[in-house]
């Protein structure tokens, strides 16, 4: 272990746009990367593919995949510019997780380029073109290959990665960065390997009220980790 650590200023994020929370996460990693200068890559990872059944397709053997087609159209947004991805991730992520929209239907991915100032017709593009594929699934091994298993997943510069930080209510501001400083903490101790905070019933209840829009406008189950997740909206009073 070296005597000085350095802080990293850059970081590679991977997402699933399907994921709620890898959405509040990086809704706190664009604060704490403005105040700081700090460089985010935006990278993939497929709850689909990681979380398959036995007996299902994989993603990619479908014409259209939930998570894995918005991916792909990011990878071609990306080509582009990184700020591109982060504006459609940043879209369509509020979109499903906040509006209880639908960015998984090619409609309304479309209707939501168009928000942003990107042609619609891009989605029909990234389709159509293997490659997009070959970069989603890429950085959704890499993850893999490393041990990870689900998103937020962040990688940085000296190889190391660690999975969240899992939040509700991303800090703003001041709070932002101080988390941020506690979590590049971790990367000094290479041999830290888990922290985690029990939930209550109140826990519950309330990850469920931030995730209502979420709930109601997902097309799928949630699966976590081979496991079956039932998630209910919390009661309406």
């Amino acid at each position: 272990m070296n005597d000085v650590f350095e802080a990293p200023t850059t970081v590679d994020f991977h997402f699933d746009v399907m994921c709620p929370w890898a959405y509040q996460t990086s809704k706190w990693m664009r604060d704490a990367r403005d105040q700081l200068d700090l460089t985010v890559n935006w990278c993939f990872f497929s709850l689909e593919e990681v979380n398959l059944r036995e007996g299902k397709k994989h993603p990619w053997e479908r014409e259209w995949s939930y998570g894995w087609s918005m991916m792909r159209i990011g990878a071609l947004l990306r080509r582009n510019s990184m700020d591109d991805l982060d504006h459609w991730y940043e879209r369509a992520g509020r979109a499903l997780h906040e509006e209880g929209r639908r960015p998984h239907e090619p409609d309304v991915a479309r209707h939501l380029l168009e928000e942003i100032g990107l042609d619609p017709a891009l989605v029909d593009e990234a389709i159509a073109d293997q490659s997009t594929h070959d970069e989603v699934k890429a950085e959704h091994d890499k993850v893999v290959d490393h041990g990870g298993f689900g998103v937020p997943t962040l990688f940085f510069p000296d190889g190391q990665n660690i999975f969240g930080p899992v939040l509700i209510d991303p800090p703003r501001g001041d709070a932002a960065v101080r988390l941020w400083n506690n979590l590049i903490g971790w990367l000094e101790f290479p041999h830290m390997y888990e922290i985690q905070r029990p939930k209550s019933v109140d826990d519950e209840l309330a990850i469920g009220e931030v995730f209502r829009p979420y709930i109601e406008a997902r097309d799928w189950v949630s699966i976590n980790r081979g496991k079956v997740v039932e998630m209910k909206s919390p009661p309406t009073s």
